[in-house]
């Protein structure tokens, strides 16, 4: 069943047009991956599924994306609500100035929760789900900027998870990590695709191959194919797809 649907998508940076007629399903409680050369619109259209995109001067979006039934660029969507719902991971950690505790607090405190025992709660459930709590719980206080690259990325993907969002979208999330914590998040985005519908966007095709369950390629703006991801990476339908996936494009 779909979590998201992406129907007739067009978005204008000014006069460019970045994504063009753009149509997807993206399956509820799995992994997607968007893969293709860089500038082929895969960030972009990443971020149109929590608005992100409305942060830029001049971006104009025709179409539609409806996630869980609801079309999230009909007029008086609750922006808030939407990215607490769509949650997002950045290619480098972007962790708060603050004590590893009140990174995870952070969100919930937003949305109004104060009581220190439902705080408490929250943040070793966040942080038992990415494998942090052991080796953090007597050391809440740290100051989070003082982890390692793993560790930082592991952090914001506990923050995010902590206000119980439906869809995790991850721009790159291991591009600045080394080749054994980059296995590491690869691990625990296969445990989280459990309870969360993830769409993941990756110059890796390796990755791609190794973590997805359905993979589409972009290229030049529009999205050249998309399905399952073996089908994909061994009997591409467009020689586009081969001739990236093969190394001789992009």
């Amino acid at each position: 069943m779909s979590m998201i649907e992406v129907k007739d998508l067009n978005l204008y940076y000014g006069d460019f047009q970045a994504l063009i007629d753009v149509n997807v399903n993206i399956d509820r409680r799995k992994i997607t991956a968007l893969i293709g050369p860089s500038g082929c619109g895969k960030s972009t259209l990443l971020r149109t599924l929590n608005r992100m995109n409305d942060l830029i001067d001049g971006v104009r979006i025709t179409g539609s994306v409806i996630i869980d039934g609801e079309d999230i660029y009909r007029e008086k969507t609750d922006l808030i609500r939407l990215r607490k719902k769509v949650g997002m991971v950045f290619q480098r950690p972007n962790p708060f100035p603050l004590s590893i505790y009140d990174n995870i607090a952070y969100g919930s405190r937003i949305h109004g929760i104060r009581q220190r025992g439902e705080l408490d709660r929250i943040v070793e459930t966040a942080l038992s789900r990415v494998h942090l709590w052991e080796d953090f719980k007597d050391r809440l206080d740290r100051f989070a900027l003082n982890l390692s690259l793993e560790q930082q990325q592991r952090l914001c993907i506990a923050r995010l998870i902590a206000v119980t969002p439906e869809v995790v979208l991850m721009d790159e999330p291991c591009s600045a990590l080394d080749p054994v914590a980059t296995a590491n998040i690869e691990e625990l985005m296969y445990e989280l695709k459990k309870d969360y519908t993830i769409v993941i966007v990756t110059h890796n095709m390796q990755q791609a191959a190794r973590v997805s369950d359905r993979t589409g390629f972009m290229l030049l703006g529009r999205l050249i194919e998309y399905g399952d991801t073996g089908s994909v990476f061994t009997s591409p339908r467009d020689k586009k797809t081969e001739e990236y996936i093969t190394g001789r494009y992009g």
